[in-house]
């Protein structure tokens, strides 16, 4: 049997892998679900100690600060959690021979381009968040030769506080709403993500190194403000509004298609 760790498993990612794993059990493999309670991977001392008590065969990594306003004033915390968190991780994984699937951003590039960035496409974050999580992919990559990281953008589900849940409630609450129209990217259920990162498992992928998973539809915030709308019966009057008009303290890629 093959043991599989999720750290961060309370995220959204988390708790929709939970759910894939219970609907889709699988005889050769244990999956060790913890949450940062039960591992604190930000502490070094800690994570080596798990993985002295527990021979790791995989290593989904989950865990990560996501507040990307709130890295702007709490930077240190951010790299903590985004980049040494990876590191302890990926030492520990390449002592076992394990492979560390790495969940990352699209936030590491700029947002500059026109067209869909592709994993080596040259990377450029203009966020605190986002230069803490490419910190965080070089020091998988380099603790750890068999290291799949995945960049993902504009993660969604029913769990957690992200842009979905938040317009569910908002629309239940409001009659209208004014959404950011000029940032464009595709939005990807946790769910996929969850089934797409299962079946690395399973199949044994080794085609170590950076790719990319993102839902299949380009958009705006404000057409998928629309789209949650109209999938879930809302009449609430969405109102297209330029980021200018929404400033928040970290700034955001206008472009965040991924290829």
């Amino acid at each position: 049997m093959k043991t599989v760790l999720v750290t961060g498993a309370n995220g959204q990612l988390g708790r929709c892998l939970q759910d894939y794993v219970n609907e889709n059990p699988h005889p050769e493999f244990q999956f060790l679900f913890m949450d940062r309670a039960r591992l604190d991977v930000s502490k070094k001392e800690i994570v080596e100690t798990f993985f002295f008590s527990n021979q790791i065969d995989f290593c989904i990594n989950c865990a990560a600060y996501t507040a990307v306003d709130q890295a702007e004033s709490d930077a240190e915390n951010a790299f903590k959690a985004n980049a040494d968190a990876v590191k302890h991780l990926a030492e520990e994984c390449n002592e076992q021979n394990a492979i560390l699937i790495h969940i990352s951003t699209d936030y590491v590039f700029d947002g500059e381009s026109s067209e869909p960035y592709l994993p080596d496409d040259s990377t450029n974050p203009i966020n605190v968040y986002g230069k803490s999580k490419l910190e965080g992919e070089r020091w998988a990559l380099e603790k750890n030769l068999k290291t799949i990281v995945i960049r993902t953008s504009w993660v969604y589900s029913q769990y957690g506080k992200n842009f979905y849940t938040t317009m569910m409630r908002l629309m239940a609450e409001r009659e209208e709403l004014n959404v950011v129209s000029d940032q464009i990217g595709k939005p990807t259920d946790a769910n996929d993500l969850a089934a797409y990162i299962h079946q690395l498992i399973l199949s044994n992928d080794e085609d170590y190194g950076i790719r990319h998973f993102s839902g299949p539809e380009q958009m705006s915030w404000y057409e998928f403000a629309q789209k949650i709308a109209r999938e879930n019966g809302f009449k609430t009057k969405i109102n297209p509004i330029p980021t200018s008009e929404y400033p928040t303290p970290a700034k955001r890629p206008m472009w965040s298609v991924l290829g």
